[in-house]
């Protein structure tokens, strides 16, 4: 049997709204697909420094990518593009990146 899971369009609106409550910003880069494309976060903080959140691929929770140079950000989220047309790319503006959002960033199925 499969778990119910929230369509990703619902979801990724809730984690905006969310992140806007919790005192940061959010904007949508890219609208993936509204049933079931993946999610990616980006965060950055007013320093300019950047990582991104994505879904850990075996269920474990959110996997923290640091991003060192603008450049490098780019790249991971073209390539990331190119391999799934379906996925959202969320950005999240934050006055710090080292604050742990993962902890209150719900999973799908939850």
């Amino acid at each position: 049997m499969t778990e119910a899971r929230l369509k990703s369009g619902l979801w990724a609106r809730g984690l905006m709204r969310l992140i806007e409550t919790q005192g940061g910003s959010a904007m949508m880069l890219k609208r993936g697909d509204d049933d079931a494309g993946a999610v990616l976060i980006v965060l950055t903080d007013r320093t300019g420094s950047s990582a991104v959140l994505r879904d850990s691929a075996l269920g474990a929770g959110w996997e923290r990518i640091p991003m060192e140079t603008p450049e490098a950000l780019d790249t991971y989220l073209e390539r990331q593009k190119r391999y799934d047309p379906d996925l959202w790319l969320l950005e999240f503006t934050l006055d710090d990146i080292a604050t742990p959002v993962e902890t209150f960033l719900p999973g799908r199925s939850e």
